[in-house]
Formats: structure tokens, sequence, C-alpha cells
């Protein structure tokens, strides 16, 4: 085998006199690729909800990284402390994983369309995402802050976008909405907010229980309107249950969709957490080649 510097030396040679490389080298010319997926974990789904632990369970299970939620009432949206920011960064240098996201989930509760403490806390989310290197802030629409039906809280929550939009812009950061709504429901959304830093977060279960033809719904709203996925199963490991996961590997390729996919729930009935990630994990790097 001939090394990668002795082939750095020779190439120019090589090239000059039209020599015909195998393409198999070519790795030996070009480094590493970098990796067009990475996949990670909600924290909440690892049982570690608003905890800096989150990091080291992810090196364990054999993620890339964790999607970190902002925080909860209790600890009030904790991440926006400088020194809980630097201790989940030095949490990942130490394991060897990302902060690969961040998650408003408690906006299920405080809705954003009823509350204005909710649109501070995703204006100051802005400000976290980029003190600790995430491009995309899950912006959470369920329960109490259901969107589905609802004409008039879609409304408000419009005007609020469009409040906060500019600060997203200016920052470089996505505010992914994840929610009942369907592809074209989004969307409407998104443009009358108007702005290409409103995008959806694409879960693929919550999708499938609506009804809608997730695979369509992807491909439709291509890699410009999708910031980011949830690979996400309801009592079932990944792989094992509804989500045809190999079509939804096909639609991400049809959009050339590369960056984070987050794992959620997956974990049958009576089964361990840990146990269930690691094989999840596992099924993620083996059909994603991550």
């Amino acid at each position: 085998m001939i090394s990668r510097r002795k082939m750095l030396q020779l190439s120019p040679a090589m090239l000059g006199m039209g020599f015909n490389l195998d393409r198999s080298w070519l790795h030996l010319l070009a480094g590493t690729p970098a990796k067009r997926f990475k996949i990670g974990a909600c924290d909440w789904s690892i049982h570690s909800h608003s905890q800096v632990e989150a990091m080291a369970l992810a090196e364990k299970i054999g993620l890339h990284g964790v999607q970190v939620s902002l925080g909860n009432q209790e600890n009030n949206m904790h991440l926006r402390q400088k020194s809980v920011q630097e201790a989940y960064l030095q949490a990942a240098r130490q394991h060897h994983v990302q902060i690969g996201g961040l998650a408003i989930g408690e906006l299920n509760q405080v809705a954003y369309k009823t509350d204005r403490k909710a649109q501070q806390w995703v204006v100051d989310s802005i400000d976290v995402a980029k003190a600790i290197g995430v491009k995309v802030i899950l912006l959470a629409f369920f329960n109490n802050g259901d969107l589905k039906g609802d004409e008039e809280g879609t409304n408000v929550v419009i005007d609020r976008l469009k409040l906060v939009a500019p600060k997203a812009e200016k920052n470089g950061i996505i505010l992914g909405i994840e929610s009942w709504l369907s592809a074209e429901e989004h969307v409407a959304i998104m443009d009358a907010v108007g702005s290409p830093n409103i995008q959806v977060y694409y879960d693929v279960a919550n999708s499938h229980e609506m009804g809608y033809d997730i695979y369509k719904e992807i491909r439709w709203l291509g890699k410009d309107r999708i910031c980011e996925f949830h690979a996400k199963e309801n009592g079932y490991l990944l792989g094992t249950g509804e989500i045809d996961f190999k079509e939804v590997r096909k639609a991400l390729d049809d959009i050339d969709y590369e960056g984070w996919i987050m794992i959620e729930g997956a974990v049958p009935n009576g089964a361990e957490m840990f146990d269930s990630y690691v094989k999840n994990a596992r099924f993620m790097h083996n059909l994603f080649g991550a």
C-alpha cells in the first residue's frame, strides 16, 4: 500500500502525465470526508431532561450528540445562564459528543400562542443557541400549545414569529416548528411569517400518527423547509414499528438532506431505556452510514 503522504508527493506528477488514478485511491488525496448525517437523541428521551449528565450518557450509548432542553419553569430555563452553558460545553468536550440542538419543550405547557413569557424564552434561546454553537431550536406546539384547528392561536404565533425572526436571521439560527400540522399547514405559517429561518422540525412518528404520507411530505417540503428530523417510534425500537426508515432514508436522499437526526421515544413497553437506545443508535448508524 502507498501511504497518503507518498501519494500527495506523487500526485502532481501523476496528474501532469494524465495518470489515471483508481477511484478507490481518491480518499487518500481528499482525506476523510465529513459525515453526512449525525445521530443524536433528545435529552428527555434518555431520561436526562435539563441534565448535563446527558452528555456522558450519549457517549455510552454511542451517539454523536444530544438535543438539549433550554430548561423548564422550575429551573427558570437554566441554559440562559452562562455557567450552565459552560458546564454543558465542558461535558460535551469531556465525553467527545456534541450539543446537537436546542429544544423548548416547555412550550407544550406554557403555550407560545397565549403566554408572553414563552415569547421571551424564544427570544433568549437564540442567544443561547449562538453561545453553545447550535443552529436549530425546536419550538414545540403540543398539548396546551397545539395549533391544529386553532386559527386564532395560529395567527398569534405568526405575529410573534414575525417579531423574533429578524433576530434569528441576524444570528443564523433556525426556529423549527414541531406540531400536529400537515406539511401544507406548516408552509402556510412559514409563508405568512416570510422568513427563511422559520422551518419545519419534522417528526416522522407524529406525522404518521396524523395519517400524513410522511415520505411524500418530506419530498414536498424539501431541505430548504425542513431544518431537522426526529427519528421516532412509539412503543417500538426503530426499524421494528410502523415507520419504514429505509423509505425515510430514500426520501432524505432525494432532498439531499444532511445534518442531525435525533432519536426520540423508541422504547418498547417494559424495556430498559439504555439497552433500547444502544440498539436504536446501532440501527441508525447502520442505516444512515453515520
